[in-house]
């Protein structure tokens, strides 16, 4: 294994989209976006034949180019994904990298006034355009969606919000079970804003902008809390507010409430989420037992859900691991969506 390159057996194209969905974002964020398709083999040999494509989406601070990050002695997703479909270890599948990143951290792939209109963007704008250029089974039964952390969250909550466009997802350690995963961490950032940023998140962000980033150990707590208020509790004029109070960690019960309403697990149980989730050809759902975020607990609320909801094949795992350096799980998941979505 070259630690700089690998021969693929497919084919990688990059390109750009111009979005008229992020055009304007209250961000500032750009609107012209990467988008990666691979093409496994023999895409180029059968002209005639089309393929699933399975949507891959990031976590939290994720961009598009850190796909691309190896750890010593080990091959990144997109040279697993293309080892195993030239191994013939999984039926060939369109596999699309998106970008949804924002200056916040991430986007949790929801329309909202605080960060940009990323589910409109990934289900209006990036599926047609993929659809109209390459060879796809242009068709929900054919189309599935996987990621991890908030890329999980975002495999589980698009297709319940798009039945019309998504078959299969696949969650690993998906952001759920809010009160378990989010929570918790409200109290070490109310102390952190007091000893170092005199209780208030604007004097975080000029700092955070000002120095090397997670630098400091409560950077990821605030960045988390500040991102997810920015998503899911954000007014239509942009006003964000968090679900706490940031003197004492004390819950806000109406915003902590518009939170809740976006939980996978909450969503769930809805009857016409759950009659998608009973629709769909393929549920993958794990995490790592030691997950630092304890969303392993969030998997197992998802699993009964989406069990209850009658679906024909829940796979459910957990595997001995903590959050980190999960990518040799991706690979699983991809074979397993385009077994079910072929």
């Amino acid at each position: 294994m070259l630690p700089w390159r690998t021969e693929t057996a497919g084919r990688f194209e990059e390109h750009e989209i111009e979005s008229e969905a992020l055009r304007g974002n209250r961000l500032g964020d750009p609107d012209r976006r990467p988008l990666w398709v691979y093409l496994p083999p023999g895409y180029d040999d059968e002209p005639d034949r089309r393929f699933p494509a399975v949507y891959q989406i990031q976590g939290l601070t994720g961009q598009l180019d850190m796909w691309r990050n190896r750890s010593a002695f080990r091959l990144n997703f997109p040279e697993l994904a293309d080892g195993m479909f030239a191994a013939g270890e999984a039926p060939p599948c369109i596999v699309v990298w998106v970008d949804c990143w924002t200056s916040l951290g991430g986007s949790q792939f929801l329309d909202s006034p605080g960060t940009g209109r990323y589910h409109t963007y990934l289900c209006e704008e990036v599926v047609p355009w993929v659809d109209e250029r390459f060879r796809t089974l242009a068709h929900r039964d054919h189309r599935g969606i996987a990621g991890k952390s908030s890329g999980g969250y975002g495999a589980m909550v698009t297709p319940l919000l798009r039945p019309d466009l998504w078959g299969g997802l696949a969650t690993h350690a998906g952001d759920a079970l809010f009160e378990t995963c989010y929570l918790p961490e409200f109290r070490q950032s109310a102390r952190a804003l007091r000893e170092d940023y005199e209780g208030s998140f604007d004097r975080f962000w000029e700092e955070f902008r000002s120095r090397p980033a997670f630098s400091k150990e409560s950077d990821g707590h605030l960045l988390n809390d500040w991102c997810m208020a920015a998503c899911y509790s954000t007014d239509g004029d942009g006003s964000v507010h968090l679900p706490y109070d940031v003197a004492t960690g004390e819950l806000v019960p109406e915003v902590w409430d518009r939170w809740l309403a976006w939980d996978p697990v909450r969503m769930a149980r809805e009857p016409a989420h759950r009659e998608t989730l009973g629709s769909m050809r393929g549920i993958w759902i794990d995490a790592g037992k030691r997950d630092e975020f304890h969303l392993d607990l969030g998997a197992e609320a998802f699993r009964r859900e989406a069990e209850a909801s009658g679906a024909p094949d829940v796979h459910y795992e957990l595997f001995d691991a903590t959050h980190m350096a999960i990518e040799y799980r991706y690979p699983l998941s991809l074979r397993y969506l385009a077994e079910r979505l072929s």
